[in-house]
């Protein structure tokens, strides 16, 4: 079976030309038969040097056109490979949701290694907008300041209208987790049009809202079934690449005749989609099932929370104990203890409230996401702080 060979790039965010450099290596790789695989340059060495070793020694099918990592929070990280034509076929669905010219420049705020980034990096390769890539790893305003176009997470365009959006930015696609309604109505009222999706790196673009509820992604059938989002599409990736021994490589891509999910889950509600967070997170306390993009929804809406991050903590005869990491808002002081129960007593059922609360500046993953396994840890090793009891 003929096969290619992957290829690690490690960019660096250093210079003018940065984006033009890793442009050149994705073509000239791309152009040999290879396949590149973007790394973050924060890494450290010795991920590196697995990385590398993981490249030297693996071979992928002669289909893969891409190669790229999910958050990578933890652990040994997991390589998602897929065609050319999985993303390609998407491009002009894509640019049609906000009304993509040639003329465009497309803000990523995520490196690279994301493949919220790598997508749009892909895209720019067959004609789409021409790629704005951070020149450091902490982005602000000024740099993207000839954008006319935002892809990233919420929390990246958060920080973009904190520090006062491009003045030329019309529309923002914003994807990774959910979209709070408050954040879409202060993109709005800057005259920003916000378009959010739902997909995952295994599964690309699923559904999108443009502030009306989801709806299937052009080309993407989506069933509901016991819970579970279930899409059948020309955009999954073709799977995972083994890692080496003792490294574990599945991950929660299932197929079954043609149609796939990563677990994830939904409702429908007056002919939209409803998402509830990854089913492998929820959170078993007592007699109730907390979903924990729920809760944090909630509690970022508390006055001096900049984000939340909502984990259970085992304990015996109940499960799982609900518990809270709150990063505070612009770096500042935390909200008390007390501030942070009355605020999720108005908000939130019983069981859904967390009992114990934390704060921390949140670890992310590369994509600008909470990386969530590291915080479990940091919480289970008592390295974060506790606000009281």
């Amino acid at each position: 079976m003929t096969t290619r060979e992957l290829v690690p790039v490690r960019h660096r965010p250093t210079g003018p030309d940065a984006t033009a450099r890793l442009l050149g290596r994705l073509v000239g790789i791309r152009a040999a038969g290879a396949v590149p695989l973007v790394g973050d340059d924060r890494w450290s060495s010795a991920q590196w040097s697995d990385i590398n070793r993981l490249c030297a020694s693996s071979r992928v099918p002669a289909a893969t056109g891409w190669a790229s990592l999910t958050s990578g929070s933890s652990g040994f990280p997991r390589i998602v490979l897929r065609s050319a034509a999985s993303w390609s076929a998407s491009f002009g669905a894509f640019a049609d949701l906000v009304d993509m010219h040639d003329d465009d420049a497309l803000a990523l705020p995520a490196p690279p290694a994301a493949s919220i980034s790598l997508f749009s990096l892909a895209h720019a390769l067959e004609g789409g907008p021409a790629p704005l890539l951070p020149t450091g790893h902490a982005p602000g305003a000024a740099e993207f300041a000839g954008a006319t176009l935002f892809h990233g997470t919420p929390q990246a365009l958060a920080r973009l209208l904190d520090h006062g959006p491009p003045p030329r930015l019309r529309a923002a696609l914003v994807g990774g987790s959910r979209l709070d309604p408050s954040l879409r109505e202060r993109a709005t009222d800057r005259g920003i049009q916000v378009v959010s999706y739902y997909g995952a790196a295994e599964l690309s673009f699923a559904a999108v809202d443009s502030g009306t509820g989801y709806r299937p992604f052009p080309g993407v059938e989506i069933e509901v079934r016991a819970g579970l989002v279930w899409v059948r599409s020309p955009y999954v990736a073709d799977g995972y690449l083994a890692h080496p021994a003792g490294h574990a490589s599945a991950g929660p891509l299932r197929s079954v005749d043609g149609w796939h999910t990563v677990g994830d889950r939904a409702e429908r509600a007056d002919g939209r989609l409803v998402f509830s967070g990854r089913d492998d997170g929820a959170i078993l306390t007592a007699s109730a099932t907390v979903v924990p993009e729920e809760v944090e929804s909630a509690l970022r809406r508390l006055p001096g929370v900049g984000d939340a991050v909502v984990l259970g903590i085992p304990a015996a005869g109940i499960g799982g104990l609900v518990a809270a990491v709150i990063e505070p808002a612009g770096g500042g002081m935390p909200p008390g203890s007390t501030v942070l129960r009355r605020g999720a007593h108005e908000l939130l059922f019983p069981a859904h409230r967390p009992r114990r609360w934390f704060t921390a500046t949140l670890p992310r993953t590369a994509s600008g996401k909470p990386a969530r396994a590291e915080i479990a840890r940091r919480v289970t090793a008592g390295e974060v702080e506790l606000l009281g009891r």
